[in-house]
């Protein structure tokens, strides 16, 4: 179906639309006209998730200046896989209607825990421990330790994406998660990188709220989006939440613990330290002093030199200050 809303030419790819549908889109068409924020709420299963798409890919494809990339943010990957479905439904009808492929990129980013192929690391139980086994692989410092002992193992996926995956980048078209894990295997890439590299050029960028709103996770992924993105946060309510889970830190017993143990061994790493340049400075100015001595003795045998005695508050300032602020603990 297509539909003008507002001037817009609009691929609707259904037979019918709910008259709340085309409201949707037209309230969301003036809205990006005004290059403003907007709240649209509509009931649950009226199809607003394809009322969005189709409004929004048919105003990137007439206004690509003004908008050049859309940026849907929801909560659970069941969610991710929707939307992405849902936009594949909507370039089907699109090629179906034009005669042709419309040359959009859309993706979805997920976690490595969701696109890693790794045949150890995959299998890790949990998020974190899948995170921790690819730093394990990847991380610079890891690769530089690697240059100098073979020994040391790299991801070769990762290695083999870095080679070649950004001067190939994918084709046209919509990929899910596990379009994504396809390609990893078809090329030897890791789908978890080449996501992340993709979606800087990519027309639609499907991703957790955790990527916008985390500012531990946007440093790295999504810092460089540019500013004519559209973004959309589907369900916003859940907002507030997710901000709170992204700055919170969650501190135990045993974390207080072990800080309490590190400072104290911290605190007796420096007195020790102290201790030895305290000593090594007194070694080396009695060796100073006698060595003066014995050189005078040499020009002057009538001569005697006296050995001068510095106070200890000289030796305590001989310290490095770094040392001193310890008293700070």
């Amino acid at each position: 179906m297509k539909l003008n809303v507002d001037g817009l030419l609009v691929y609707f790819p259904y037979d019918y639309i709910y008259p709340e549908q085309f409201t949707y889109m037209l309230e969301l068409k003036r809205s990006l006209d005004a290059k403003g924020h907007c709240v649209l709420e509509m009931p649950s299963g009226t199809g607003k998730t394809v009322s969005l798409l189709s409004l929004i890919v048919a105003y990137l494809r007439t206004n690509p200046v003004d908008v050049t990339k859309l940026v849907y943010c929801s909560r659970t990957v069941p969610e991710l896989e929707k939307v992405i479905e849902e936009l594949k439904s909507l370039m089907k009808y699109y090629e179906q209607e034009l005669g042709e492929q419309p040359t959009i990129l859309g993706l979805a980013l997920s976690s490595r825990k969701n696109l890693c192929i790794h045949p150890r690391v995959s299998k890790e139980p949990t998020g974190k421990e899948v995170d921790a086994g690819c730093q394990g692989l990847t991380a610079s410092y890891i690769r530089t330790k690697h240059h100098y002992d073979s020994s040391v193992p790299l991801c070769s996926y990762f290695e083999a994406f870095d080679d070649n995956g950004r001067d190939a980048p994918i084709d046209p078209g919509v990929y899910n998660l596990d379009d994504l894990k396809d390609i990893g295997q078809e090329r030897g890439w890791c789908p978890y990188f080449l996501a992340r590299y993709t979606i800087m050029h990519a027309n639609i960028v499907v991703y957790s709220y955790h990527y916008l709103l985390d500012p531990k996770i946007a440093e790295l992924v999504s810092k460089d989006l540019p500013k004519t993105s559209v973004v959309v946060f589907d369900e916003a309510h859940n907002i507030d939440n997710v901000c709170i889970d992204s700055l919170s830190v969650n501190i135990t017993r045993r974390t207080l613990d072990r800080g309490e143990g590190n400072l104290e061994y911290l605190k007796g790493s420096i007195e020790r330290i102290k201790e030895v340049d305290e000593n090594k400075l007194k070694r080396e100015y009695q060796r100073l002093v006698e060595g003066l001595r014995l050189a005078n003795e040499e020009r002057e045998t009538d001569a005697q030199l006296a050995n001068p005695v510095l106070p200890d508050e000289y030796y305590k300032r001989q310290c490095p200050e770094t040392f001193e602020m310890q008293n700070i603990f």
